[in-house]
């Protein structure tokens, strides 16, 4: 019934985005006013969610006659994670998908469009293609209701790794959001090619989604880095993974996007803008072809799916389109104009975009690696976080210099002899940095390099906060302010780490850079869905004892899997990171491993911060916007993440 169900939800879906996608032509075209195109619309997004609604009852009320239900549910399943199974599989994470794309069209269609109508149903039109396509997966290749061959008395439930932490419910469609929410972008930016490059009435719209998504991507990122650190056991955050690499690669460029964008209107920010709005886009697609296509081996992706062909064939289709329609407009298009002038900010946003596209080159060379070599020569080789450190080092270095230089250029009516008295603090600020780190750790280049980029960027937009004319910019200096919190907790936490691993008897103790841990007991727990191997731990430094800590084994009968989960301990100067990777059958020996990780809560702070600057930039944005439509472009707080790129 529920597949019967299930299925008829996915066709009315389909049927509606086309009819969304048709109607909104018309719109585009006439310039009339269709009603029945926003009830299109509408149609669309519920049944997305009847879609979701049908699984989900299908999983809660585990009718293994639904094959998903059958592969990833199961009866000792927590409700929590049962719920969040919808996701946890290739073929249900395309309904929350198709929901989250609806929900876009349905606030772009009810949004306000005075200030770029035709962009905005042009918008709509792309939104609408983009779902068709992804609803023809769902119903013709991933269809998530096709019952069961052979139904089950129970099911495996999801992968242990998703059933381990709570964060399974808002990393995965925190990430799905951001990038849905670059769909919109990217169709304003194809109006400005079916419309003319030289009308920049779309930017405003477009810059407003984007930052949306961009801020929501940020927190996805930073949880799941998190997640990743508190779950995984290997005690990192980031492994360079080719799903997590997925998830940057469109962070990257749309930073740049928001960036750009900032600069005063003139053809060449349409230009560059319209570029990485698109690029933005298309990295999504790619993301979602390694995450769904298994084409690279990553701990995040799904497993080979036969989506992978169509998925890169609509890729193709899509650069394709965009490539004709910029041939096709260029060919109208005005001259560039005056360059701006080399001290302005605009020409640091273009900077920092430029570094931004680079670091994102980088990252996708050594992402699509394996997938390059095996065209070339047949053989698979990858690339390891050696080339990715090593790249894209220097190019984030060069980035910070250029982000605390542009925040302390002078905005108009400010003279330009004041930059050297804005700049002396924070260049003094880091210039003692470098100094005193190095005095006290003997840090190498980079590291020490980070550290005084960092004091000089944070020391600028704490003295350029209080300047009356940059009030406006205030989002902006706080997104530098977490970049530059980052920064200092990824050089720290590189510098000052220590890991030791031993075999411990009962009583035995594994230390590291001052701090100890001594085996106290080992218990066996069985649980409902696995039996959990617990090593308890008794900390202390220096002699003093400061706490207990108990790393787990779960063993997984229905997968035959073993997860490990660490424990963790936060201290003001670091944290004590534990993990158990191996019991004895007799329960007296263990393998701890014992890391010490300084200042790695830094990290998670500054990147709530840059996250919560993007909020904030939008709320004013929308503020200001609705208190005066009037308001002069040079005082446009889209440009608040803009004082400095």
């Amino acid at each position: 019934m529920i597949s019967a169900v299930g299925t008829l939800t996915l066709a009315v879906g389909l049927a509606a985005t086309l009819a969304w996608t048709l109607l909104w032509v018309v719109v585009a075209l006439t310039g009339t006013r269709l009603r029945i195109a926003r009830i299109a619309t509408l149609t669309t997004l519920l049944a997305a969610l009847a879609a979701c609604a049908a699984l989900e009852w299908a999983l809660i009320s585990h009718d293994f006659s639904v094959r998903y239900v059958a592969e990833n549910g199961g009866r000792d399943v927590p409700v929590y994670f049962t719920v969040t199974s919808l996701w946890s599989a290739l073929d249900g994470s395309l309904l929350l998908w198709l929901v989250l794309l609806a929900t876009a069209g349905v606030v772009l269609a009810c949004a306000s469009a005075t200030t770029a109508p035709d962009h905005r149903a042009w918008a709509m039109v792309v939104t609408g293609f983009v779902g068709v396509f992804f609803f023809a997966l769902a119903y013709f290749a991933a269809n998530p209701f096709e019952p069961s061959t052979v139904i089950p008395v129970d099911g495996p439930g999801p992968n242990p790794l998703l059933r381990e932490h709570p964060a399974m419910g808002i990393h995965p469609p925190l990430l799905y959001a951001g990038y849905v929410g670059m769909v919109v972008p990217f169709g304003y930016a194809l109006s400005a090619l079916v419309l003319g490059r030289d009308d920049d009435r779309w930017l405003r719209p477009a810059r407003r989604w984007a930052l949306a998504a961009w801020s929501v991507l940020t927190l996805g990122i930073v949880l799941g880095a998190w997640w990743s650190y508190a779950v995984l056991g290997w005690g990192g955050y980031w492994a360079w993974d080719p799903v997590e690499n997925a998830a940057l690669l469109p962070w990257l460029t749309a930073t740049a996007a928001l960036h750009v964008s900032m600069g005063r209107p003139r053809s060449a920010v349409t230009e560059w803008a319209v570029g990485l709005f698109s690029t933005t886009f298309v990295l999504v697609l790619i993301g979602t072809f390694l995450t769904r296509s298994g084409a690279v081996a990553s701990v995040h992706s799904f497993t080979e799916s036969p989506l992978g062909p169509m998925l890169l064939a609509f890729v193709v289709l899509t650069v394709a389109v965009v490539a004709g329609l910029l041939l096709f407009s260029a060919r109208g298009s005005r001259a560039v104009g005056d360059a701006p002038d080399w001290r302005s900010r605009d020409t640091g946003f273009l900077c920092n975009a430029v570094l931004l596209v680079a670091v994102a080159a980088v990252v996708l060379v050594g992402t699509l690696y394996p997938l390059i070599t095996e065209l070339l020569s047949g053989t698979r080789s990858a690339v390891g976080a050696g080339y990715y450190n090593r790249a894209t080092a220097p190019l984030l270095l060069a980035l910070m210099l250029v982000m605390g230089l542009v925040q302390l250029q002078p905005v108009p009516g400010d003279a330009r002899r004041r930059l050297r008295a804005r700049a002396a603090l924070p260049t003094a600020a880091g210039l003692a940095t470098v100094i005193v780190v190095g005095l006290w750790s003997g840090a190498d280049t980079l590291s020490l390099l980070a550290f005084g980029l960092a004091a000089f960027v944070l020391t600028g937009a704490i003295a350029v906060w209080f300047s009356p004319r940059r009030r406006h910019a205030r989002a902006g200096l706080l997104a530098h302010a977490g970049v530059a919190v980052v920064a200092v907790g990824i050089a720290a936490s590189a510098l000052g780490s220590g890991v030791a691993s031993a075999q411990l008897e009962i009583g035995d103790a594994v230390s590291v850079n001052g701090v100890s841990a001594r085996l106290t007991g080992i218990d066996r727990q069985p649980g409902a869905d696995r039996m959990t191997v617990a090593a308890h731990l008794t900390l202390d430094r220096d002699g003093r004892a400061f706490g207990d800590l108990s790393p787990v084994l779960h063993y997984y009968p229905r997968r035959d899997t073993t997860v490990g989960a660490p424990a963790i301990r936060s201290r003001p100067w670091g944290d004590v990171y534990t993990t158990v990777t191996a019991v004895d059958q007799d329960g007296m020996r263990a393998t701890i491993r014992l890391a010490v990780n300084p200042f790695v809560p830094l990290i998670w702070l500054g990147g709530v911060i840059i996250a919560a600057a993007g909020a904030f930039a939008l709320i004013r944005r929308n503020a200001t916007a609705a208190a005066n439509h009037d308001r002069d472009p040079a005082d446009d707080p889209t440009r608040a993440m803009g004082s400095a790129p």
